[in-house]
């Protein structure tokens, strides 16, 4: 599985195959800073910090001192249990979050992260497929839907889904934080045909720098149809770069 699954949306929590994107999120609350004194801190500010500082438990209790009725805190305490991976209690929450507001597209979408999870492809694209129709311009939903079509072997929706993503934040695919949202999912089992999926949506999308980058990982994890760097008209232009040669050439060496 690809660590860092989990990207939330603003600060980004990480763990084993889950993530928290940063981009496309719109913080609910900003962090404290050295001008407020703590009577201003809210019960959300306060989990926030705990989240920041990877302090689940505590971030979750914290929550859970707010209104009962916040879909906003449900959705961040569904994001606590998650990262503690118990996936159980975080579906419980997010259901809560969208019983709340039924437009809520990030917990629509951190919803479909559980039953990806659990293997349950069709229903996860399904639910981001939801979050998309109230968030379509939302980079991580789109790169969660890629993921989705992934894992179910469709990879020319995927590599649709990923373009679409990339044309909306170009870091999509790079976020590394841990506070927010909206969950990005990171986990697939075969990494190395991912990397390849992510090298040709950079590729395509003129960025050499993240395709050299992505065709090295690639390669690293054992891509057996090293050809397709070679002949993919995506890759014609990263083909003229003296790095792409250097890479191959390097891995000629270390086999």
């Amino acid at each position: 599985m690809v660590s860092g699954l989990l990207l939330v949306t603003s600060l980004c929590f990480q763990l084993s195959g889950v993530q928290t994107a940063s981009t496309g999120f719109r913080p609910n609350t900003p962090a404290a800073t050295p001008a407020q004194s703590p009577a201003n801190i809210t019960v959300e500010m306060r989990g926030d910090i705990f989240m920041a500082r990877k302090m689940y438990r505590d971030a979750i209790e914290m929550y859970k001192t707010g209104p009962a009725d916040s879909p906003v805190l449900a959705n961040k305490i569904g994001i606590g249990y998650h990262q503690l991976l118990d996936l159980a209690t975080a579906k419980k929450y997010y259901n809560r979050a969208v019983k709340l507001r039924p437009d809520y597209a990030e917990a629509i979408n951190n919803l479909g992260t559980i039953y990806y999870a659990g293997k349950s492809y069709r229903q996860a694209i399904k639910l981001y497929q939801k979050a998309l129709r109230l968030e379509p311009d939302s980079a991580s939903i789109l790169s969660n839907l890629g993921t989705g079509y992934f894992a179910r072997k469709n990879f020319e929706l995927a590599f649709d889904a990923y373009q679409k993503a990339l044309a909306l934040d170009p870091d999509v695919f790079e976020h590394r934080s841990s506070m927010g949202v909206l969950l990005q999912e990171r986990s697939v089992e075969d990494r190395a045909k991912f990397h390849y999926y992510v090298a040709k949506t950079y590729a395509k999308a003129g960025d050499i720098e993240h395709a050299l980058m992505y065709i090295r990982k690639s390669l690293e994890e054992g891509f057996k149809e090293r050809d397709k760097f070679k002949q993919d008209p995506e890759f014609s232009a990263v083909r003229k770069n003296p790095e792409f040669d250097l890479i191959f050439t390097a891995e000629r060496k270390a086999l």
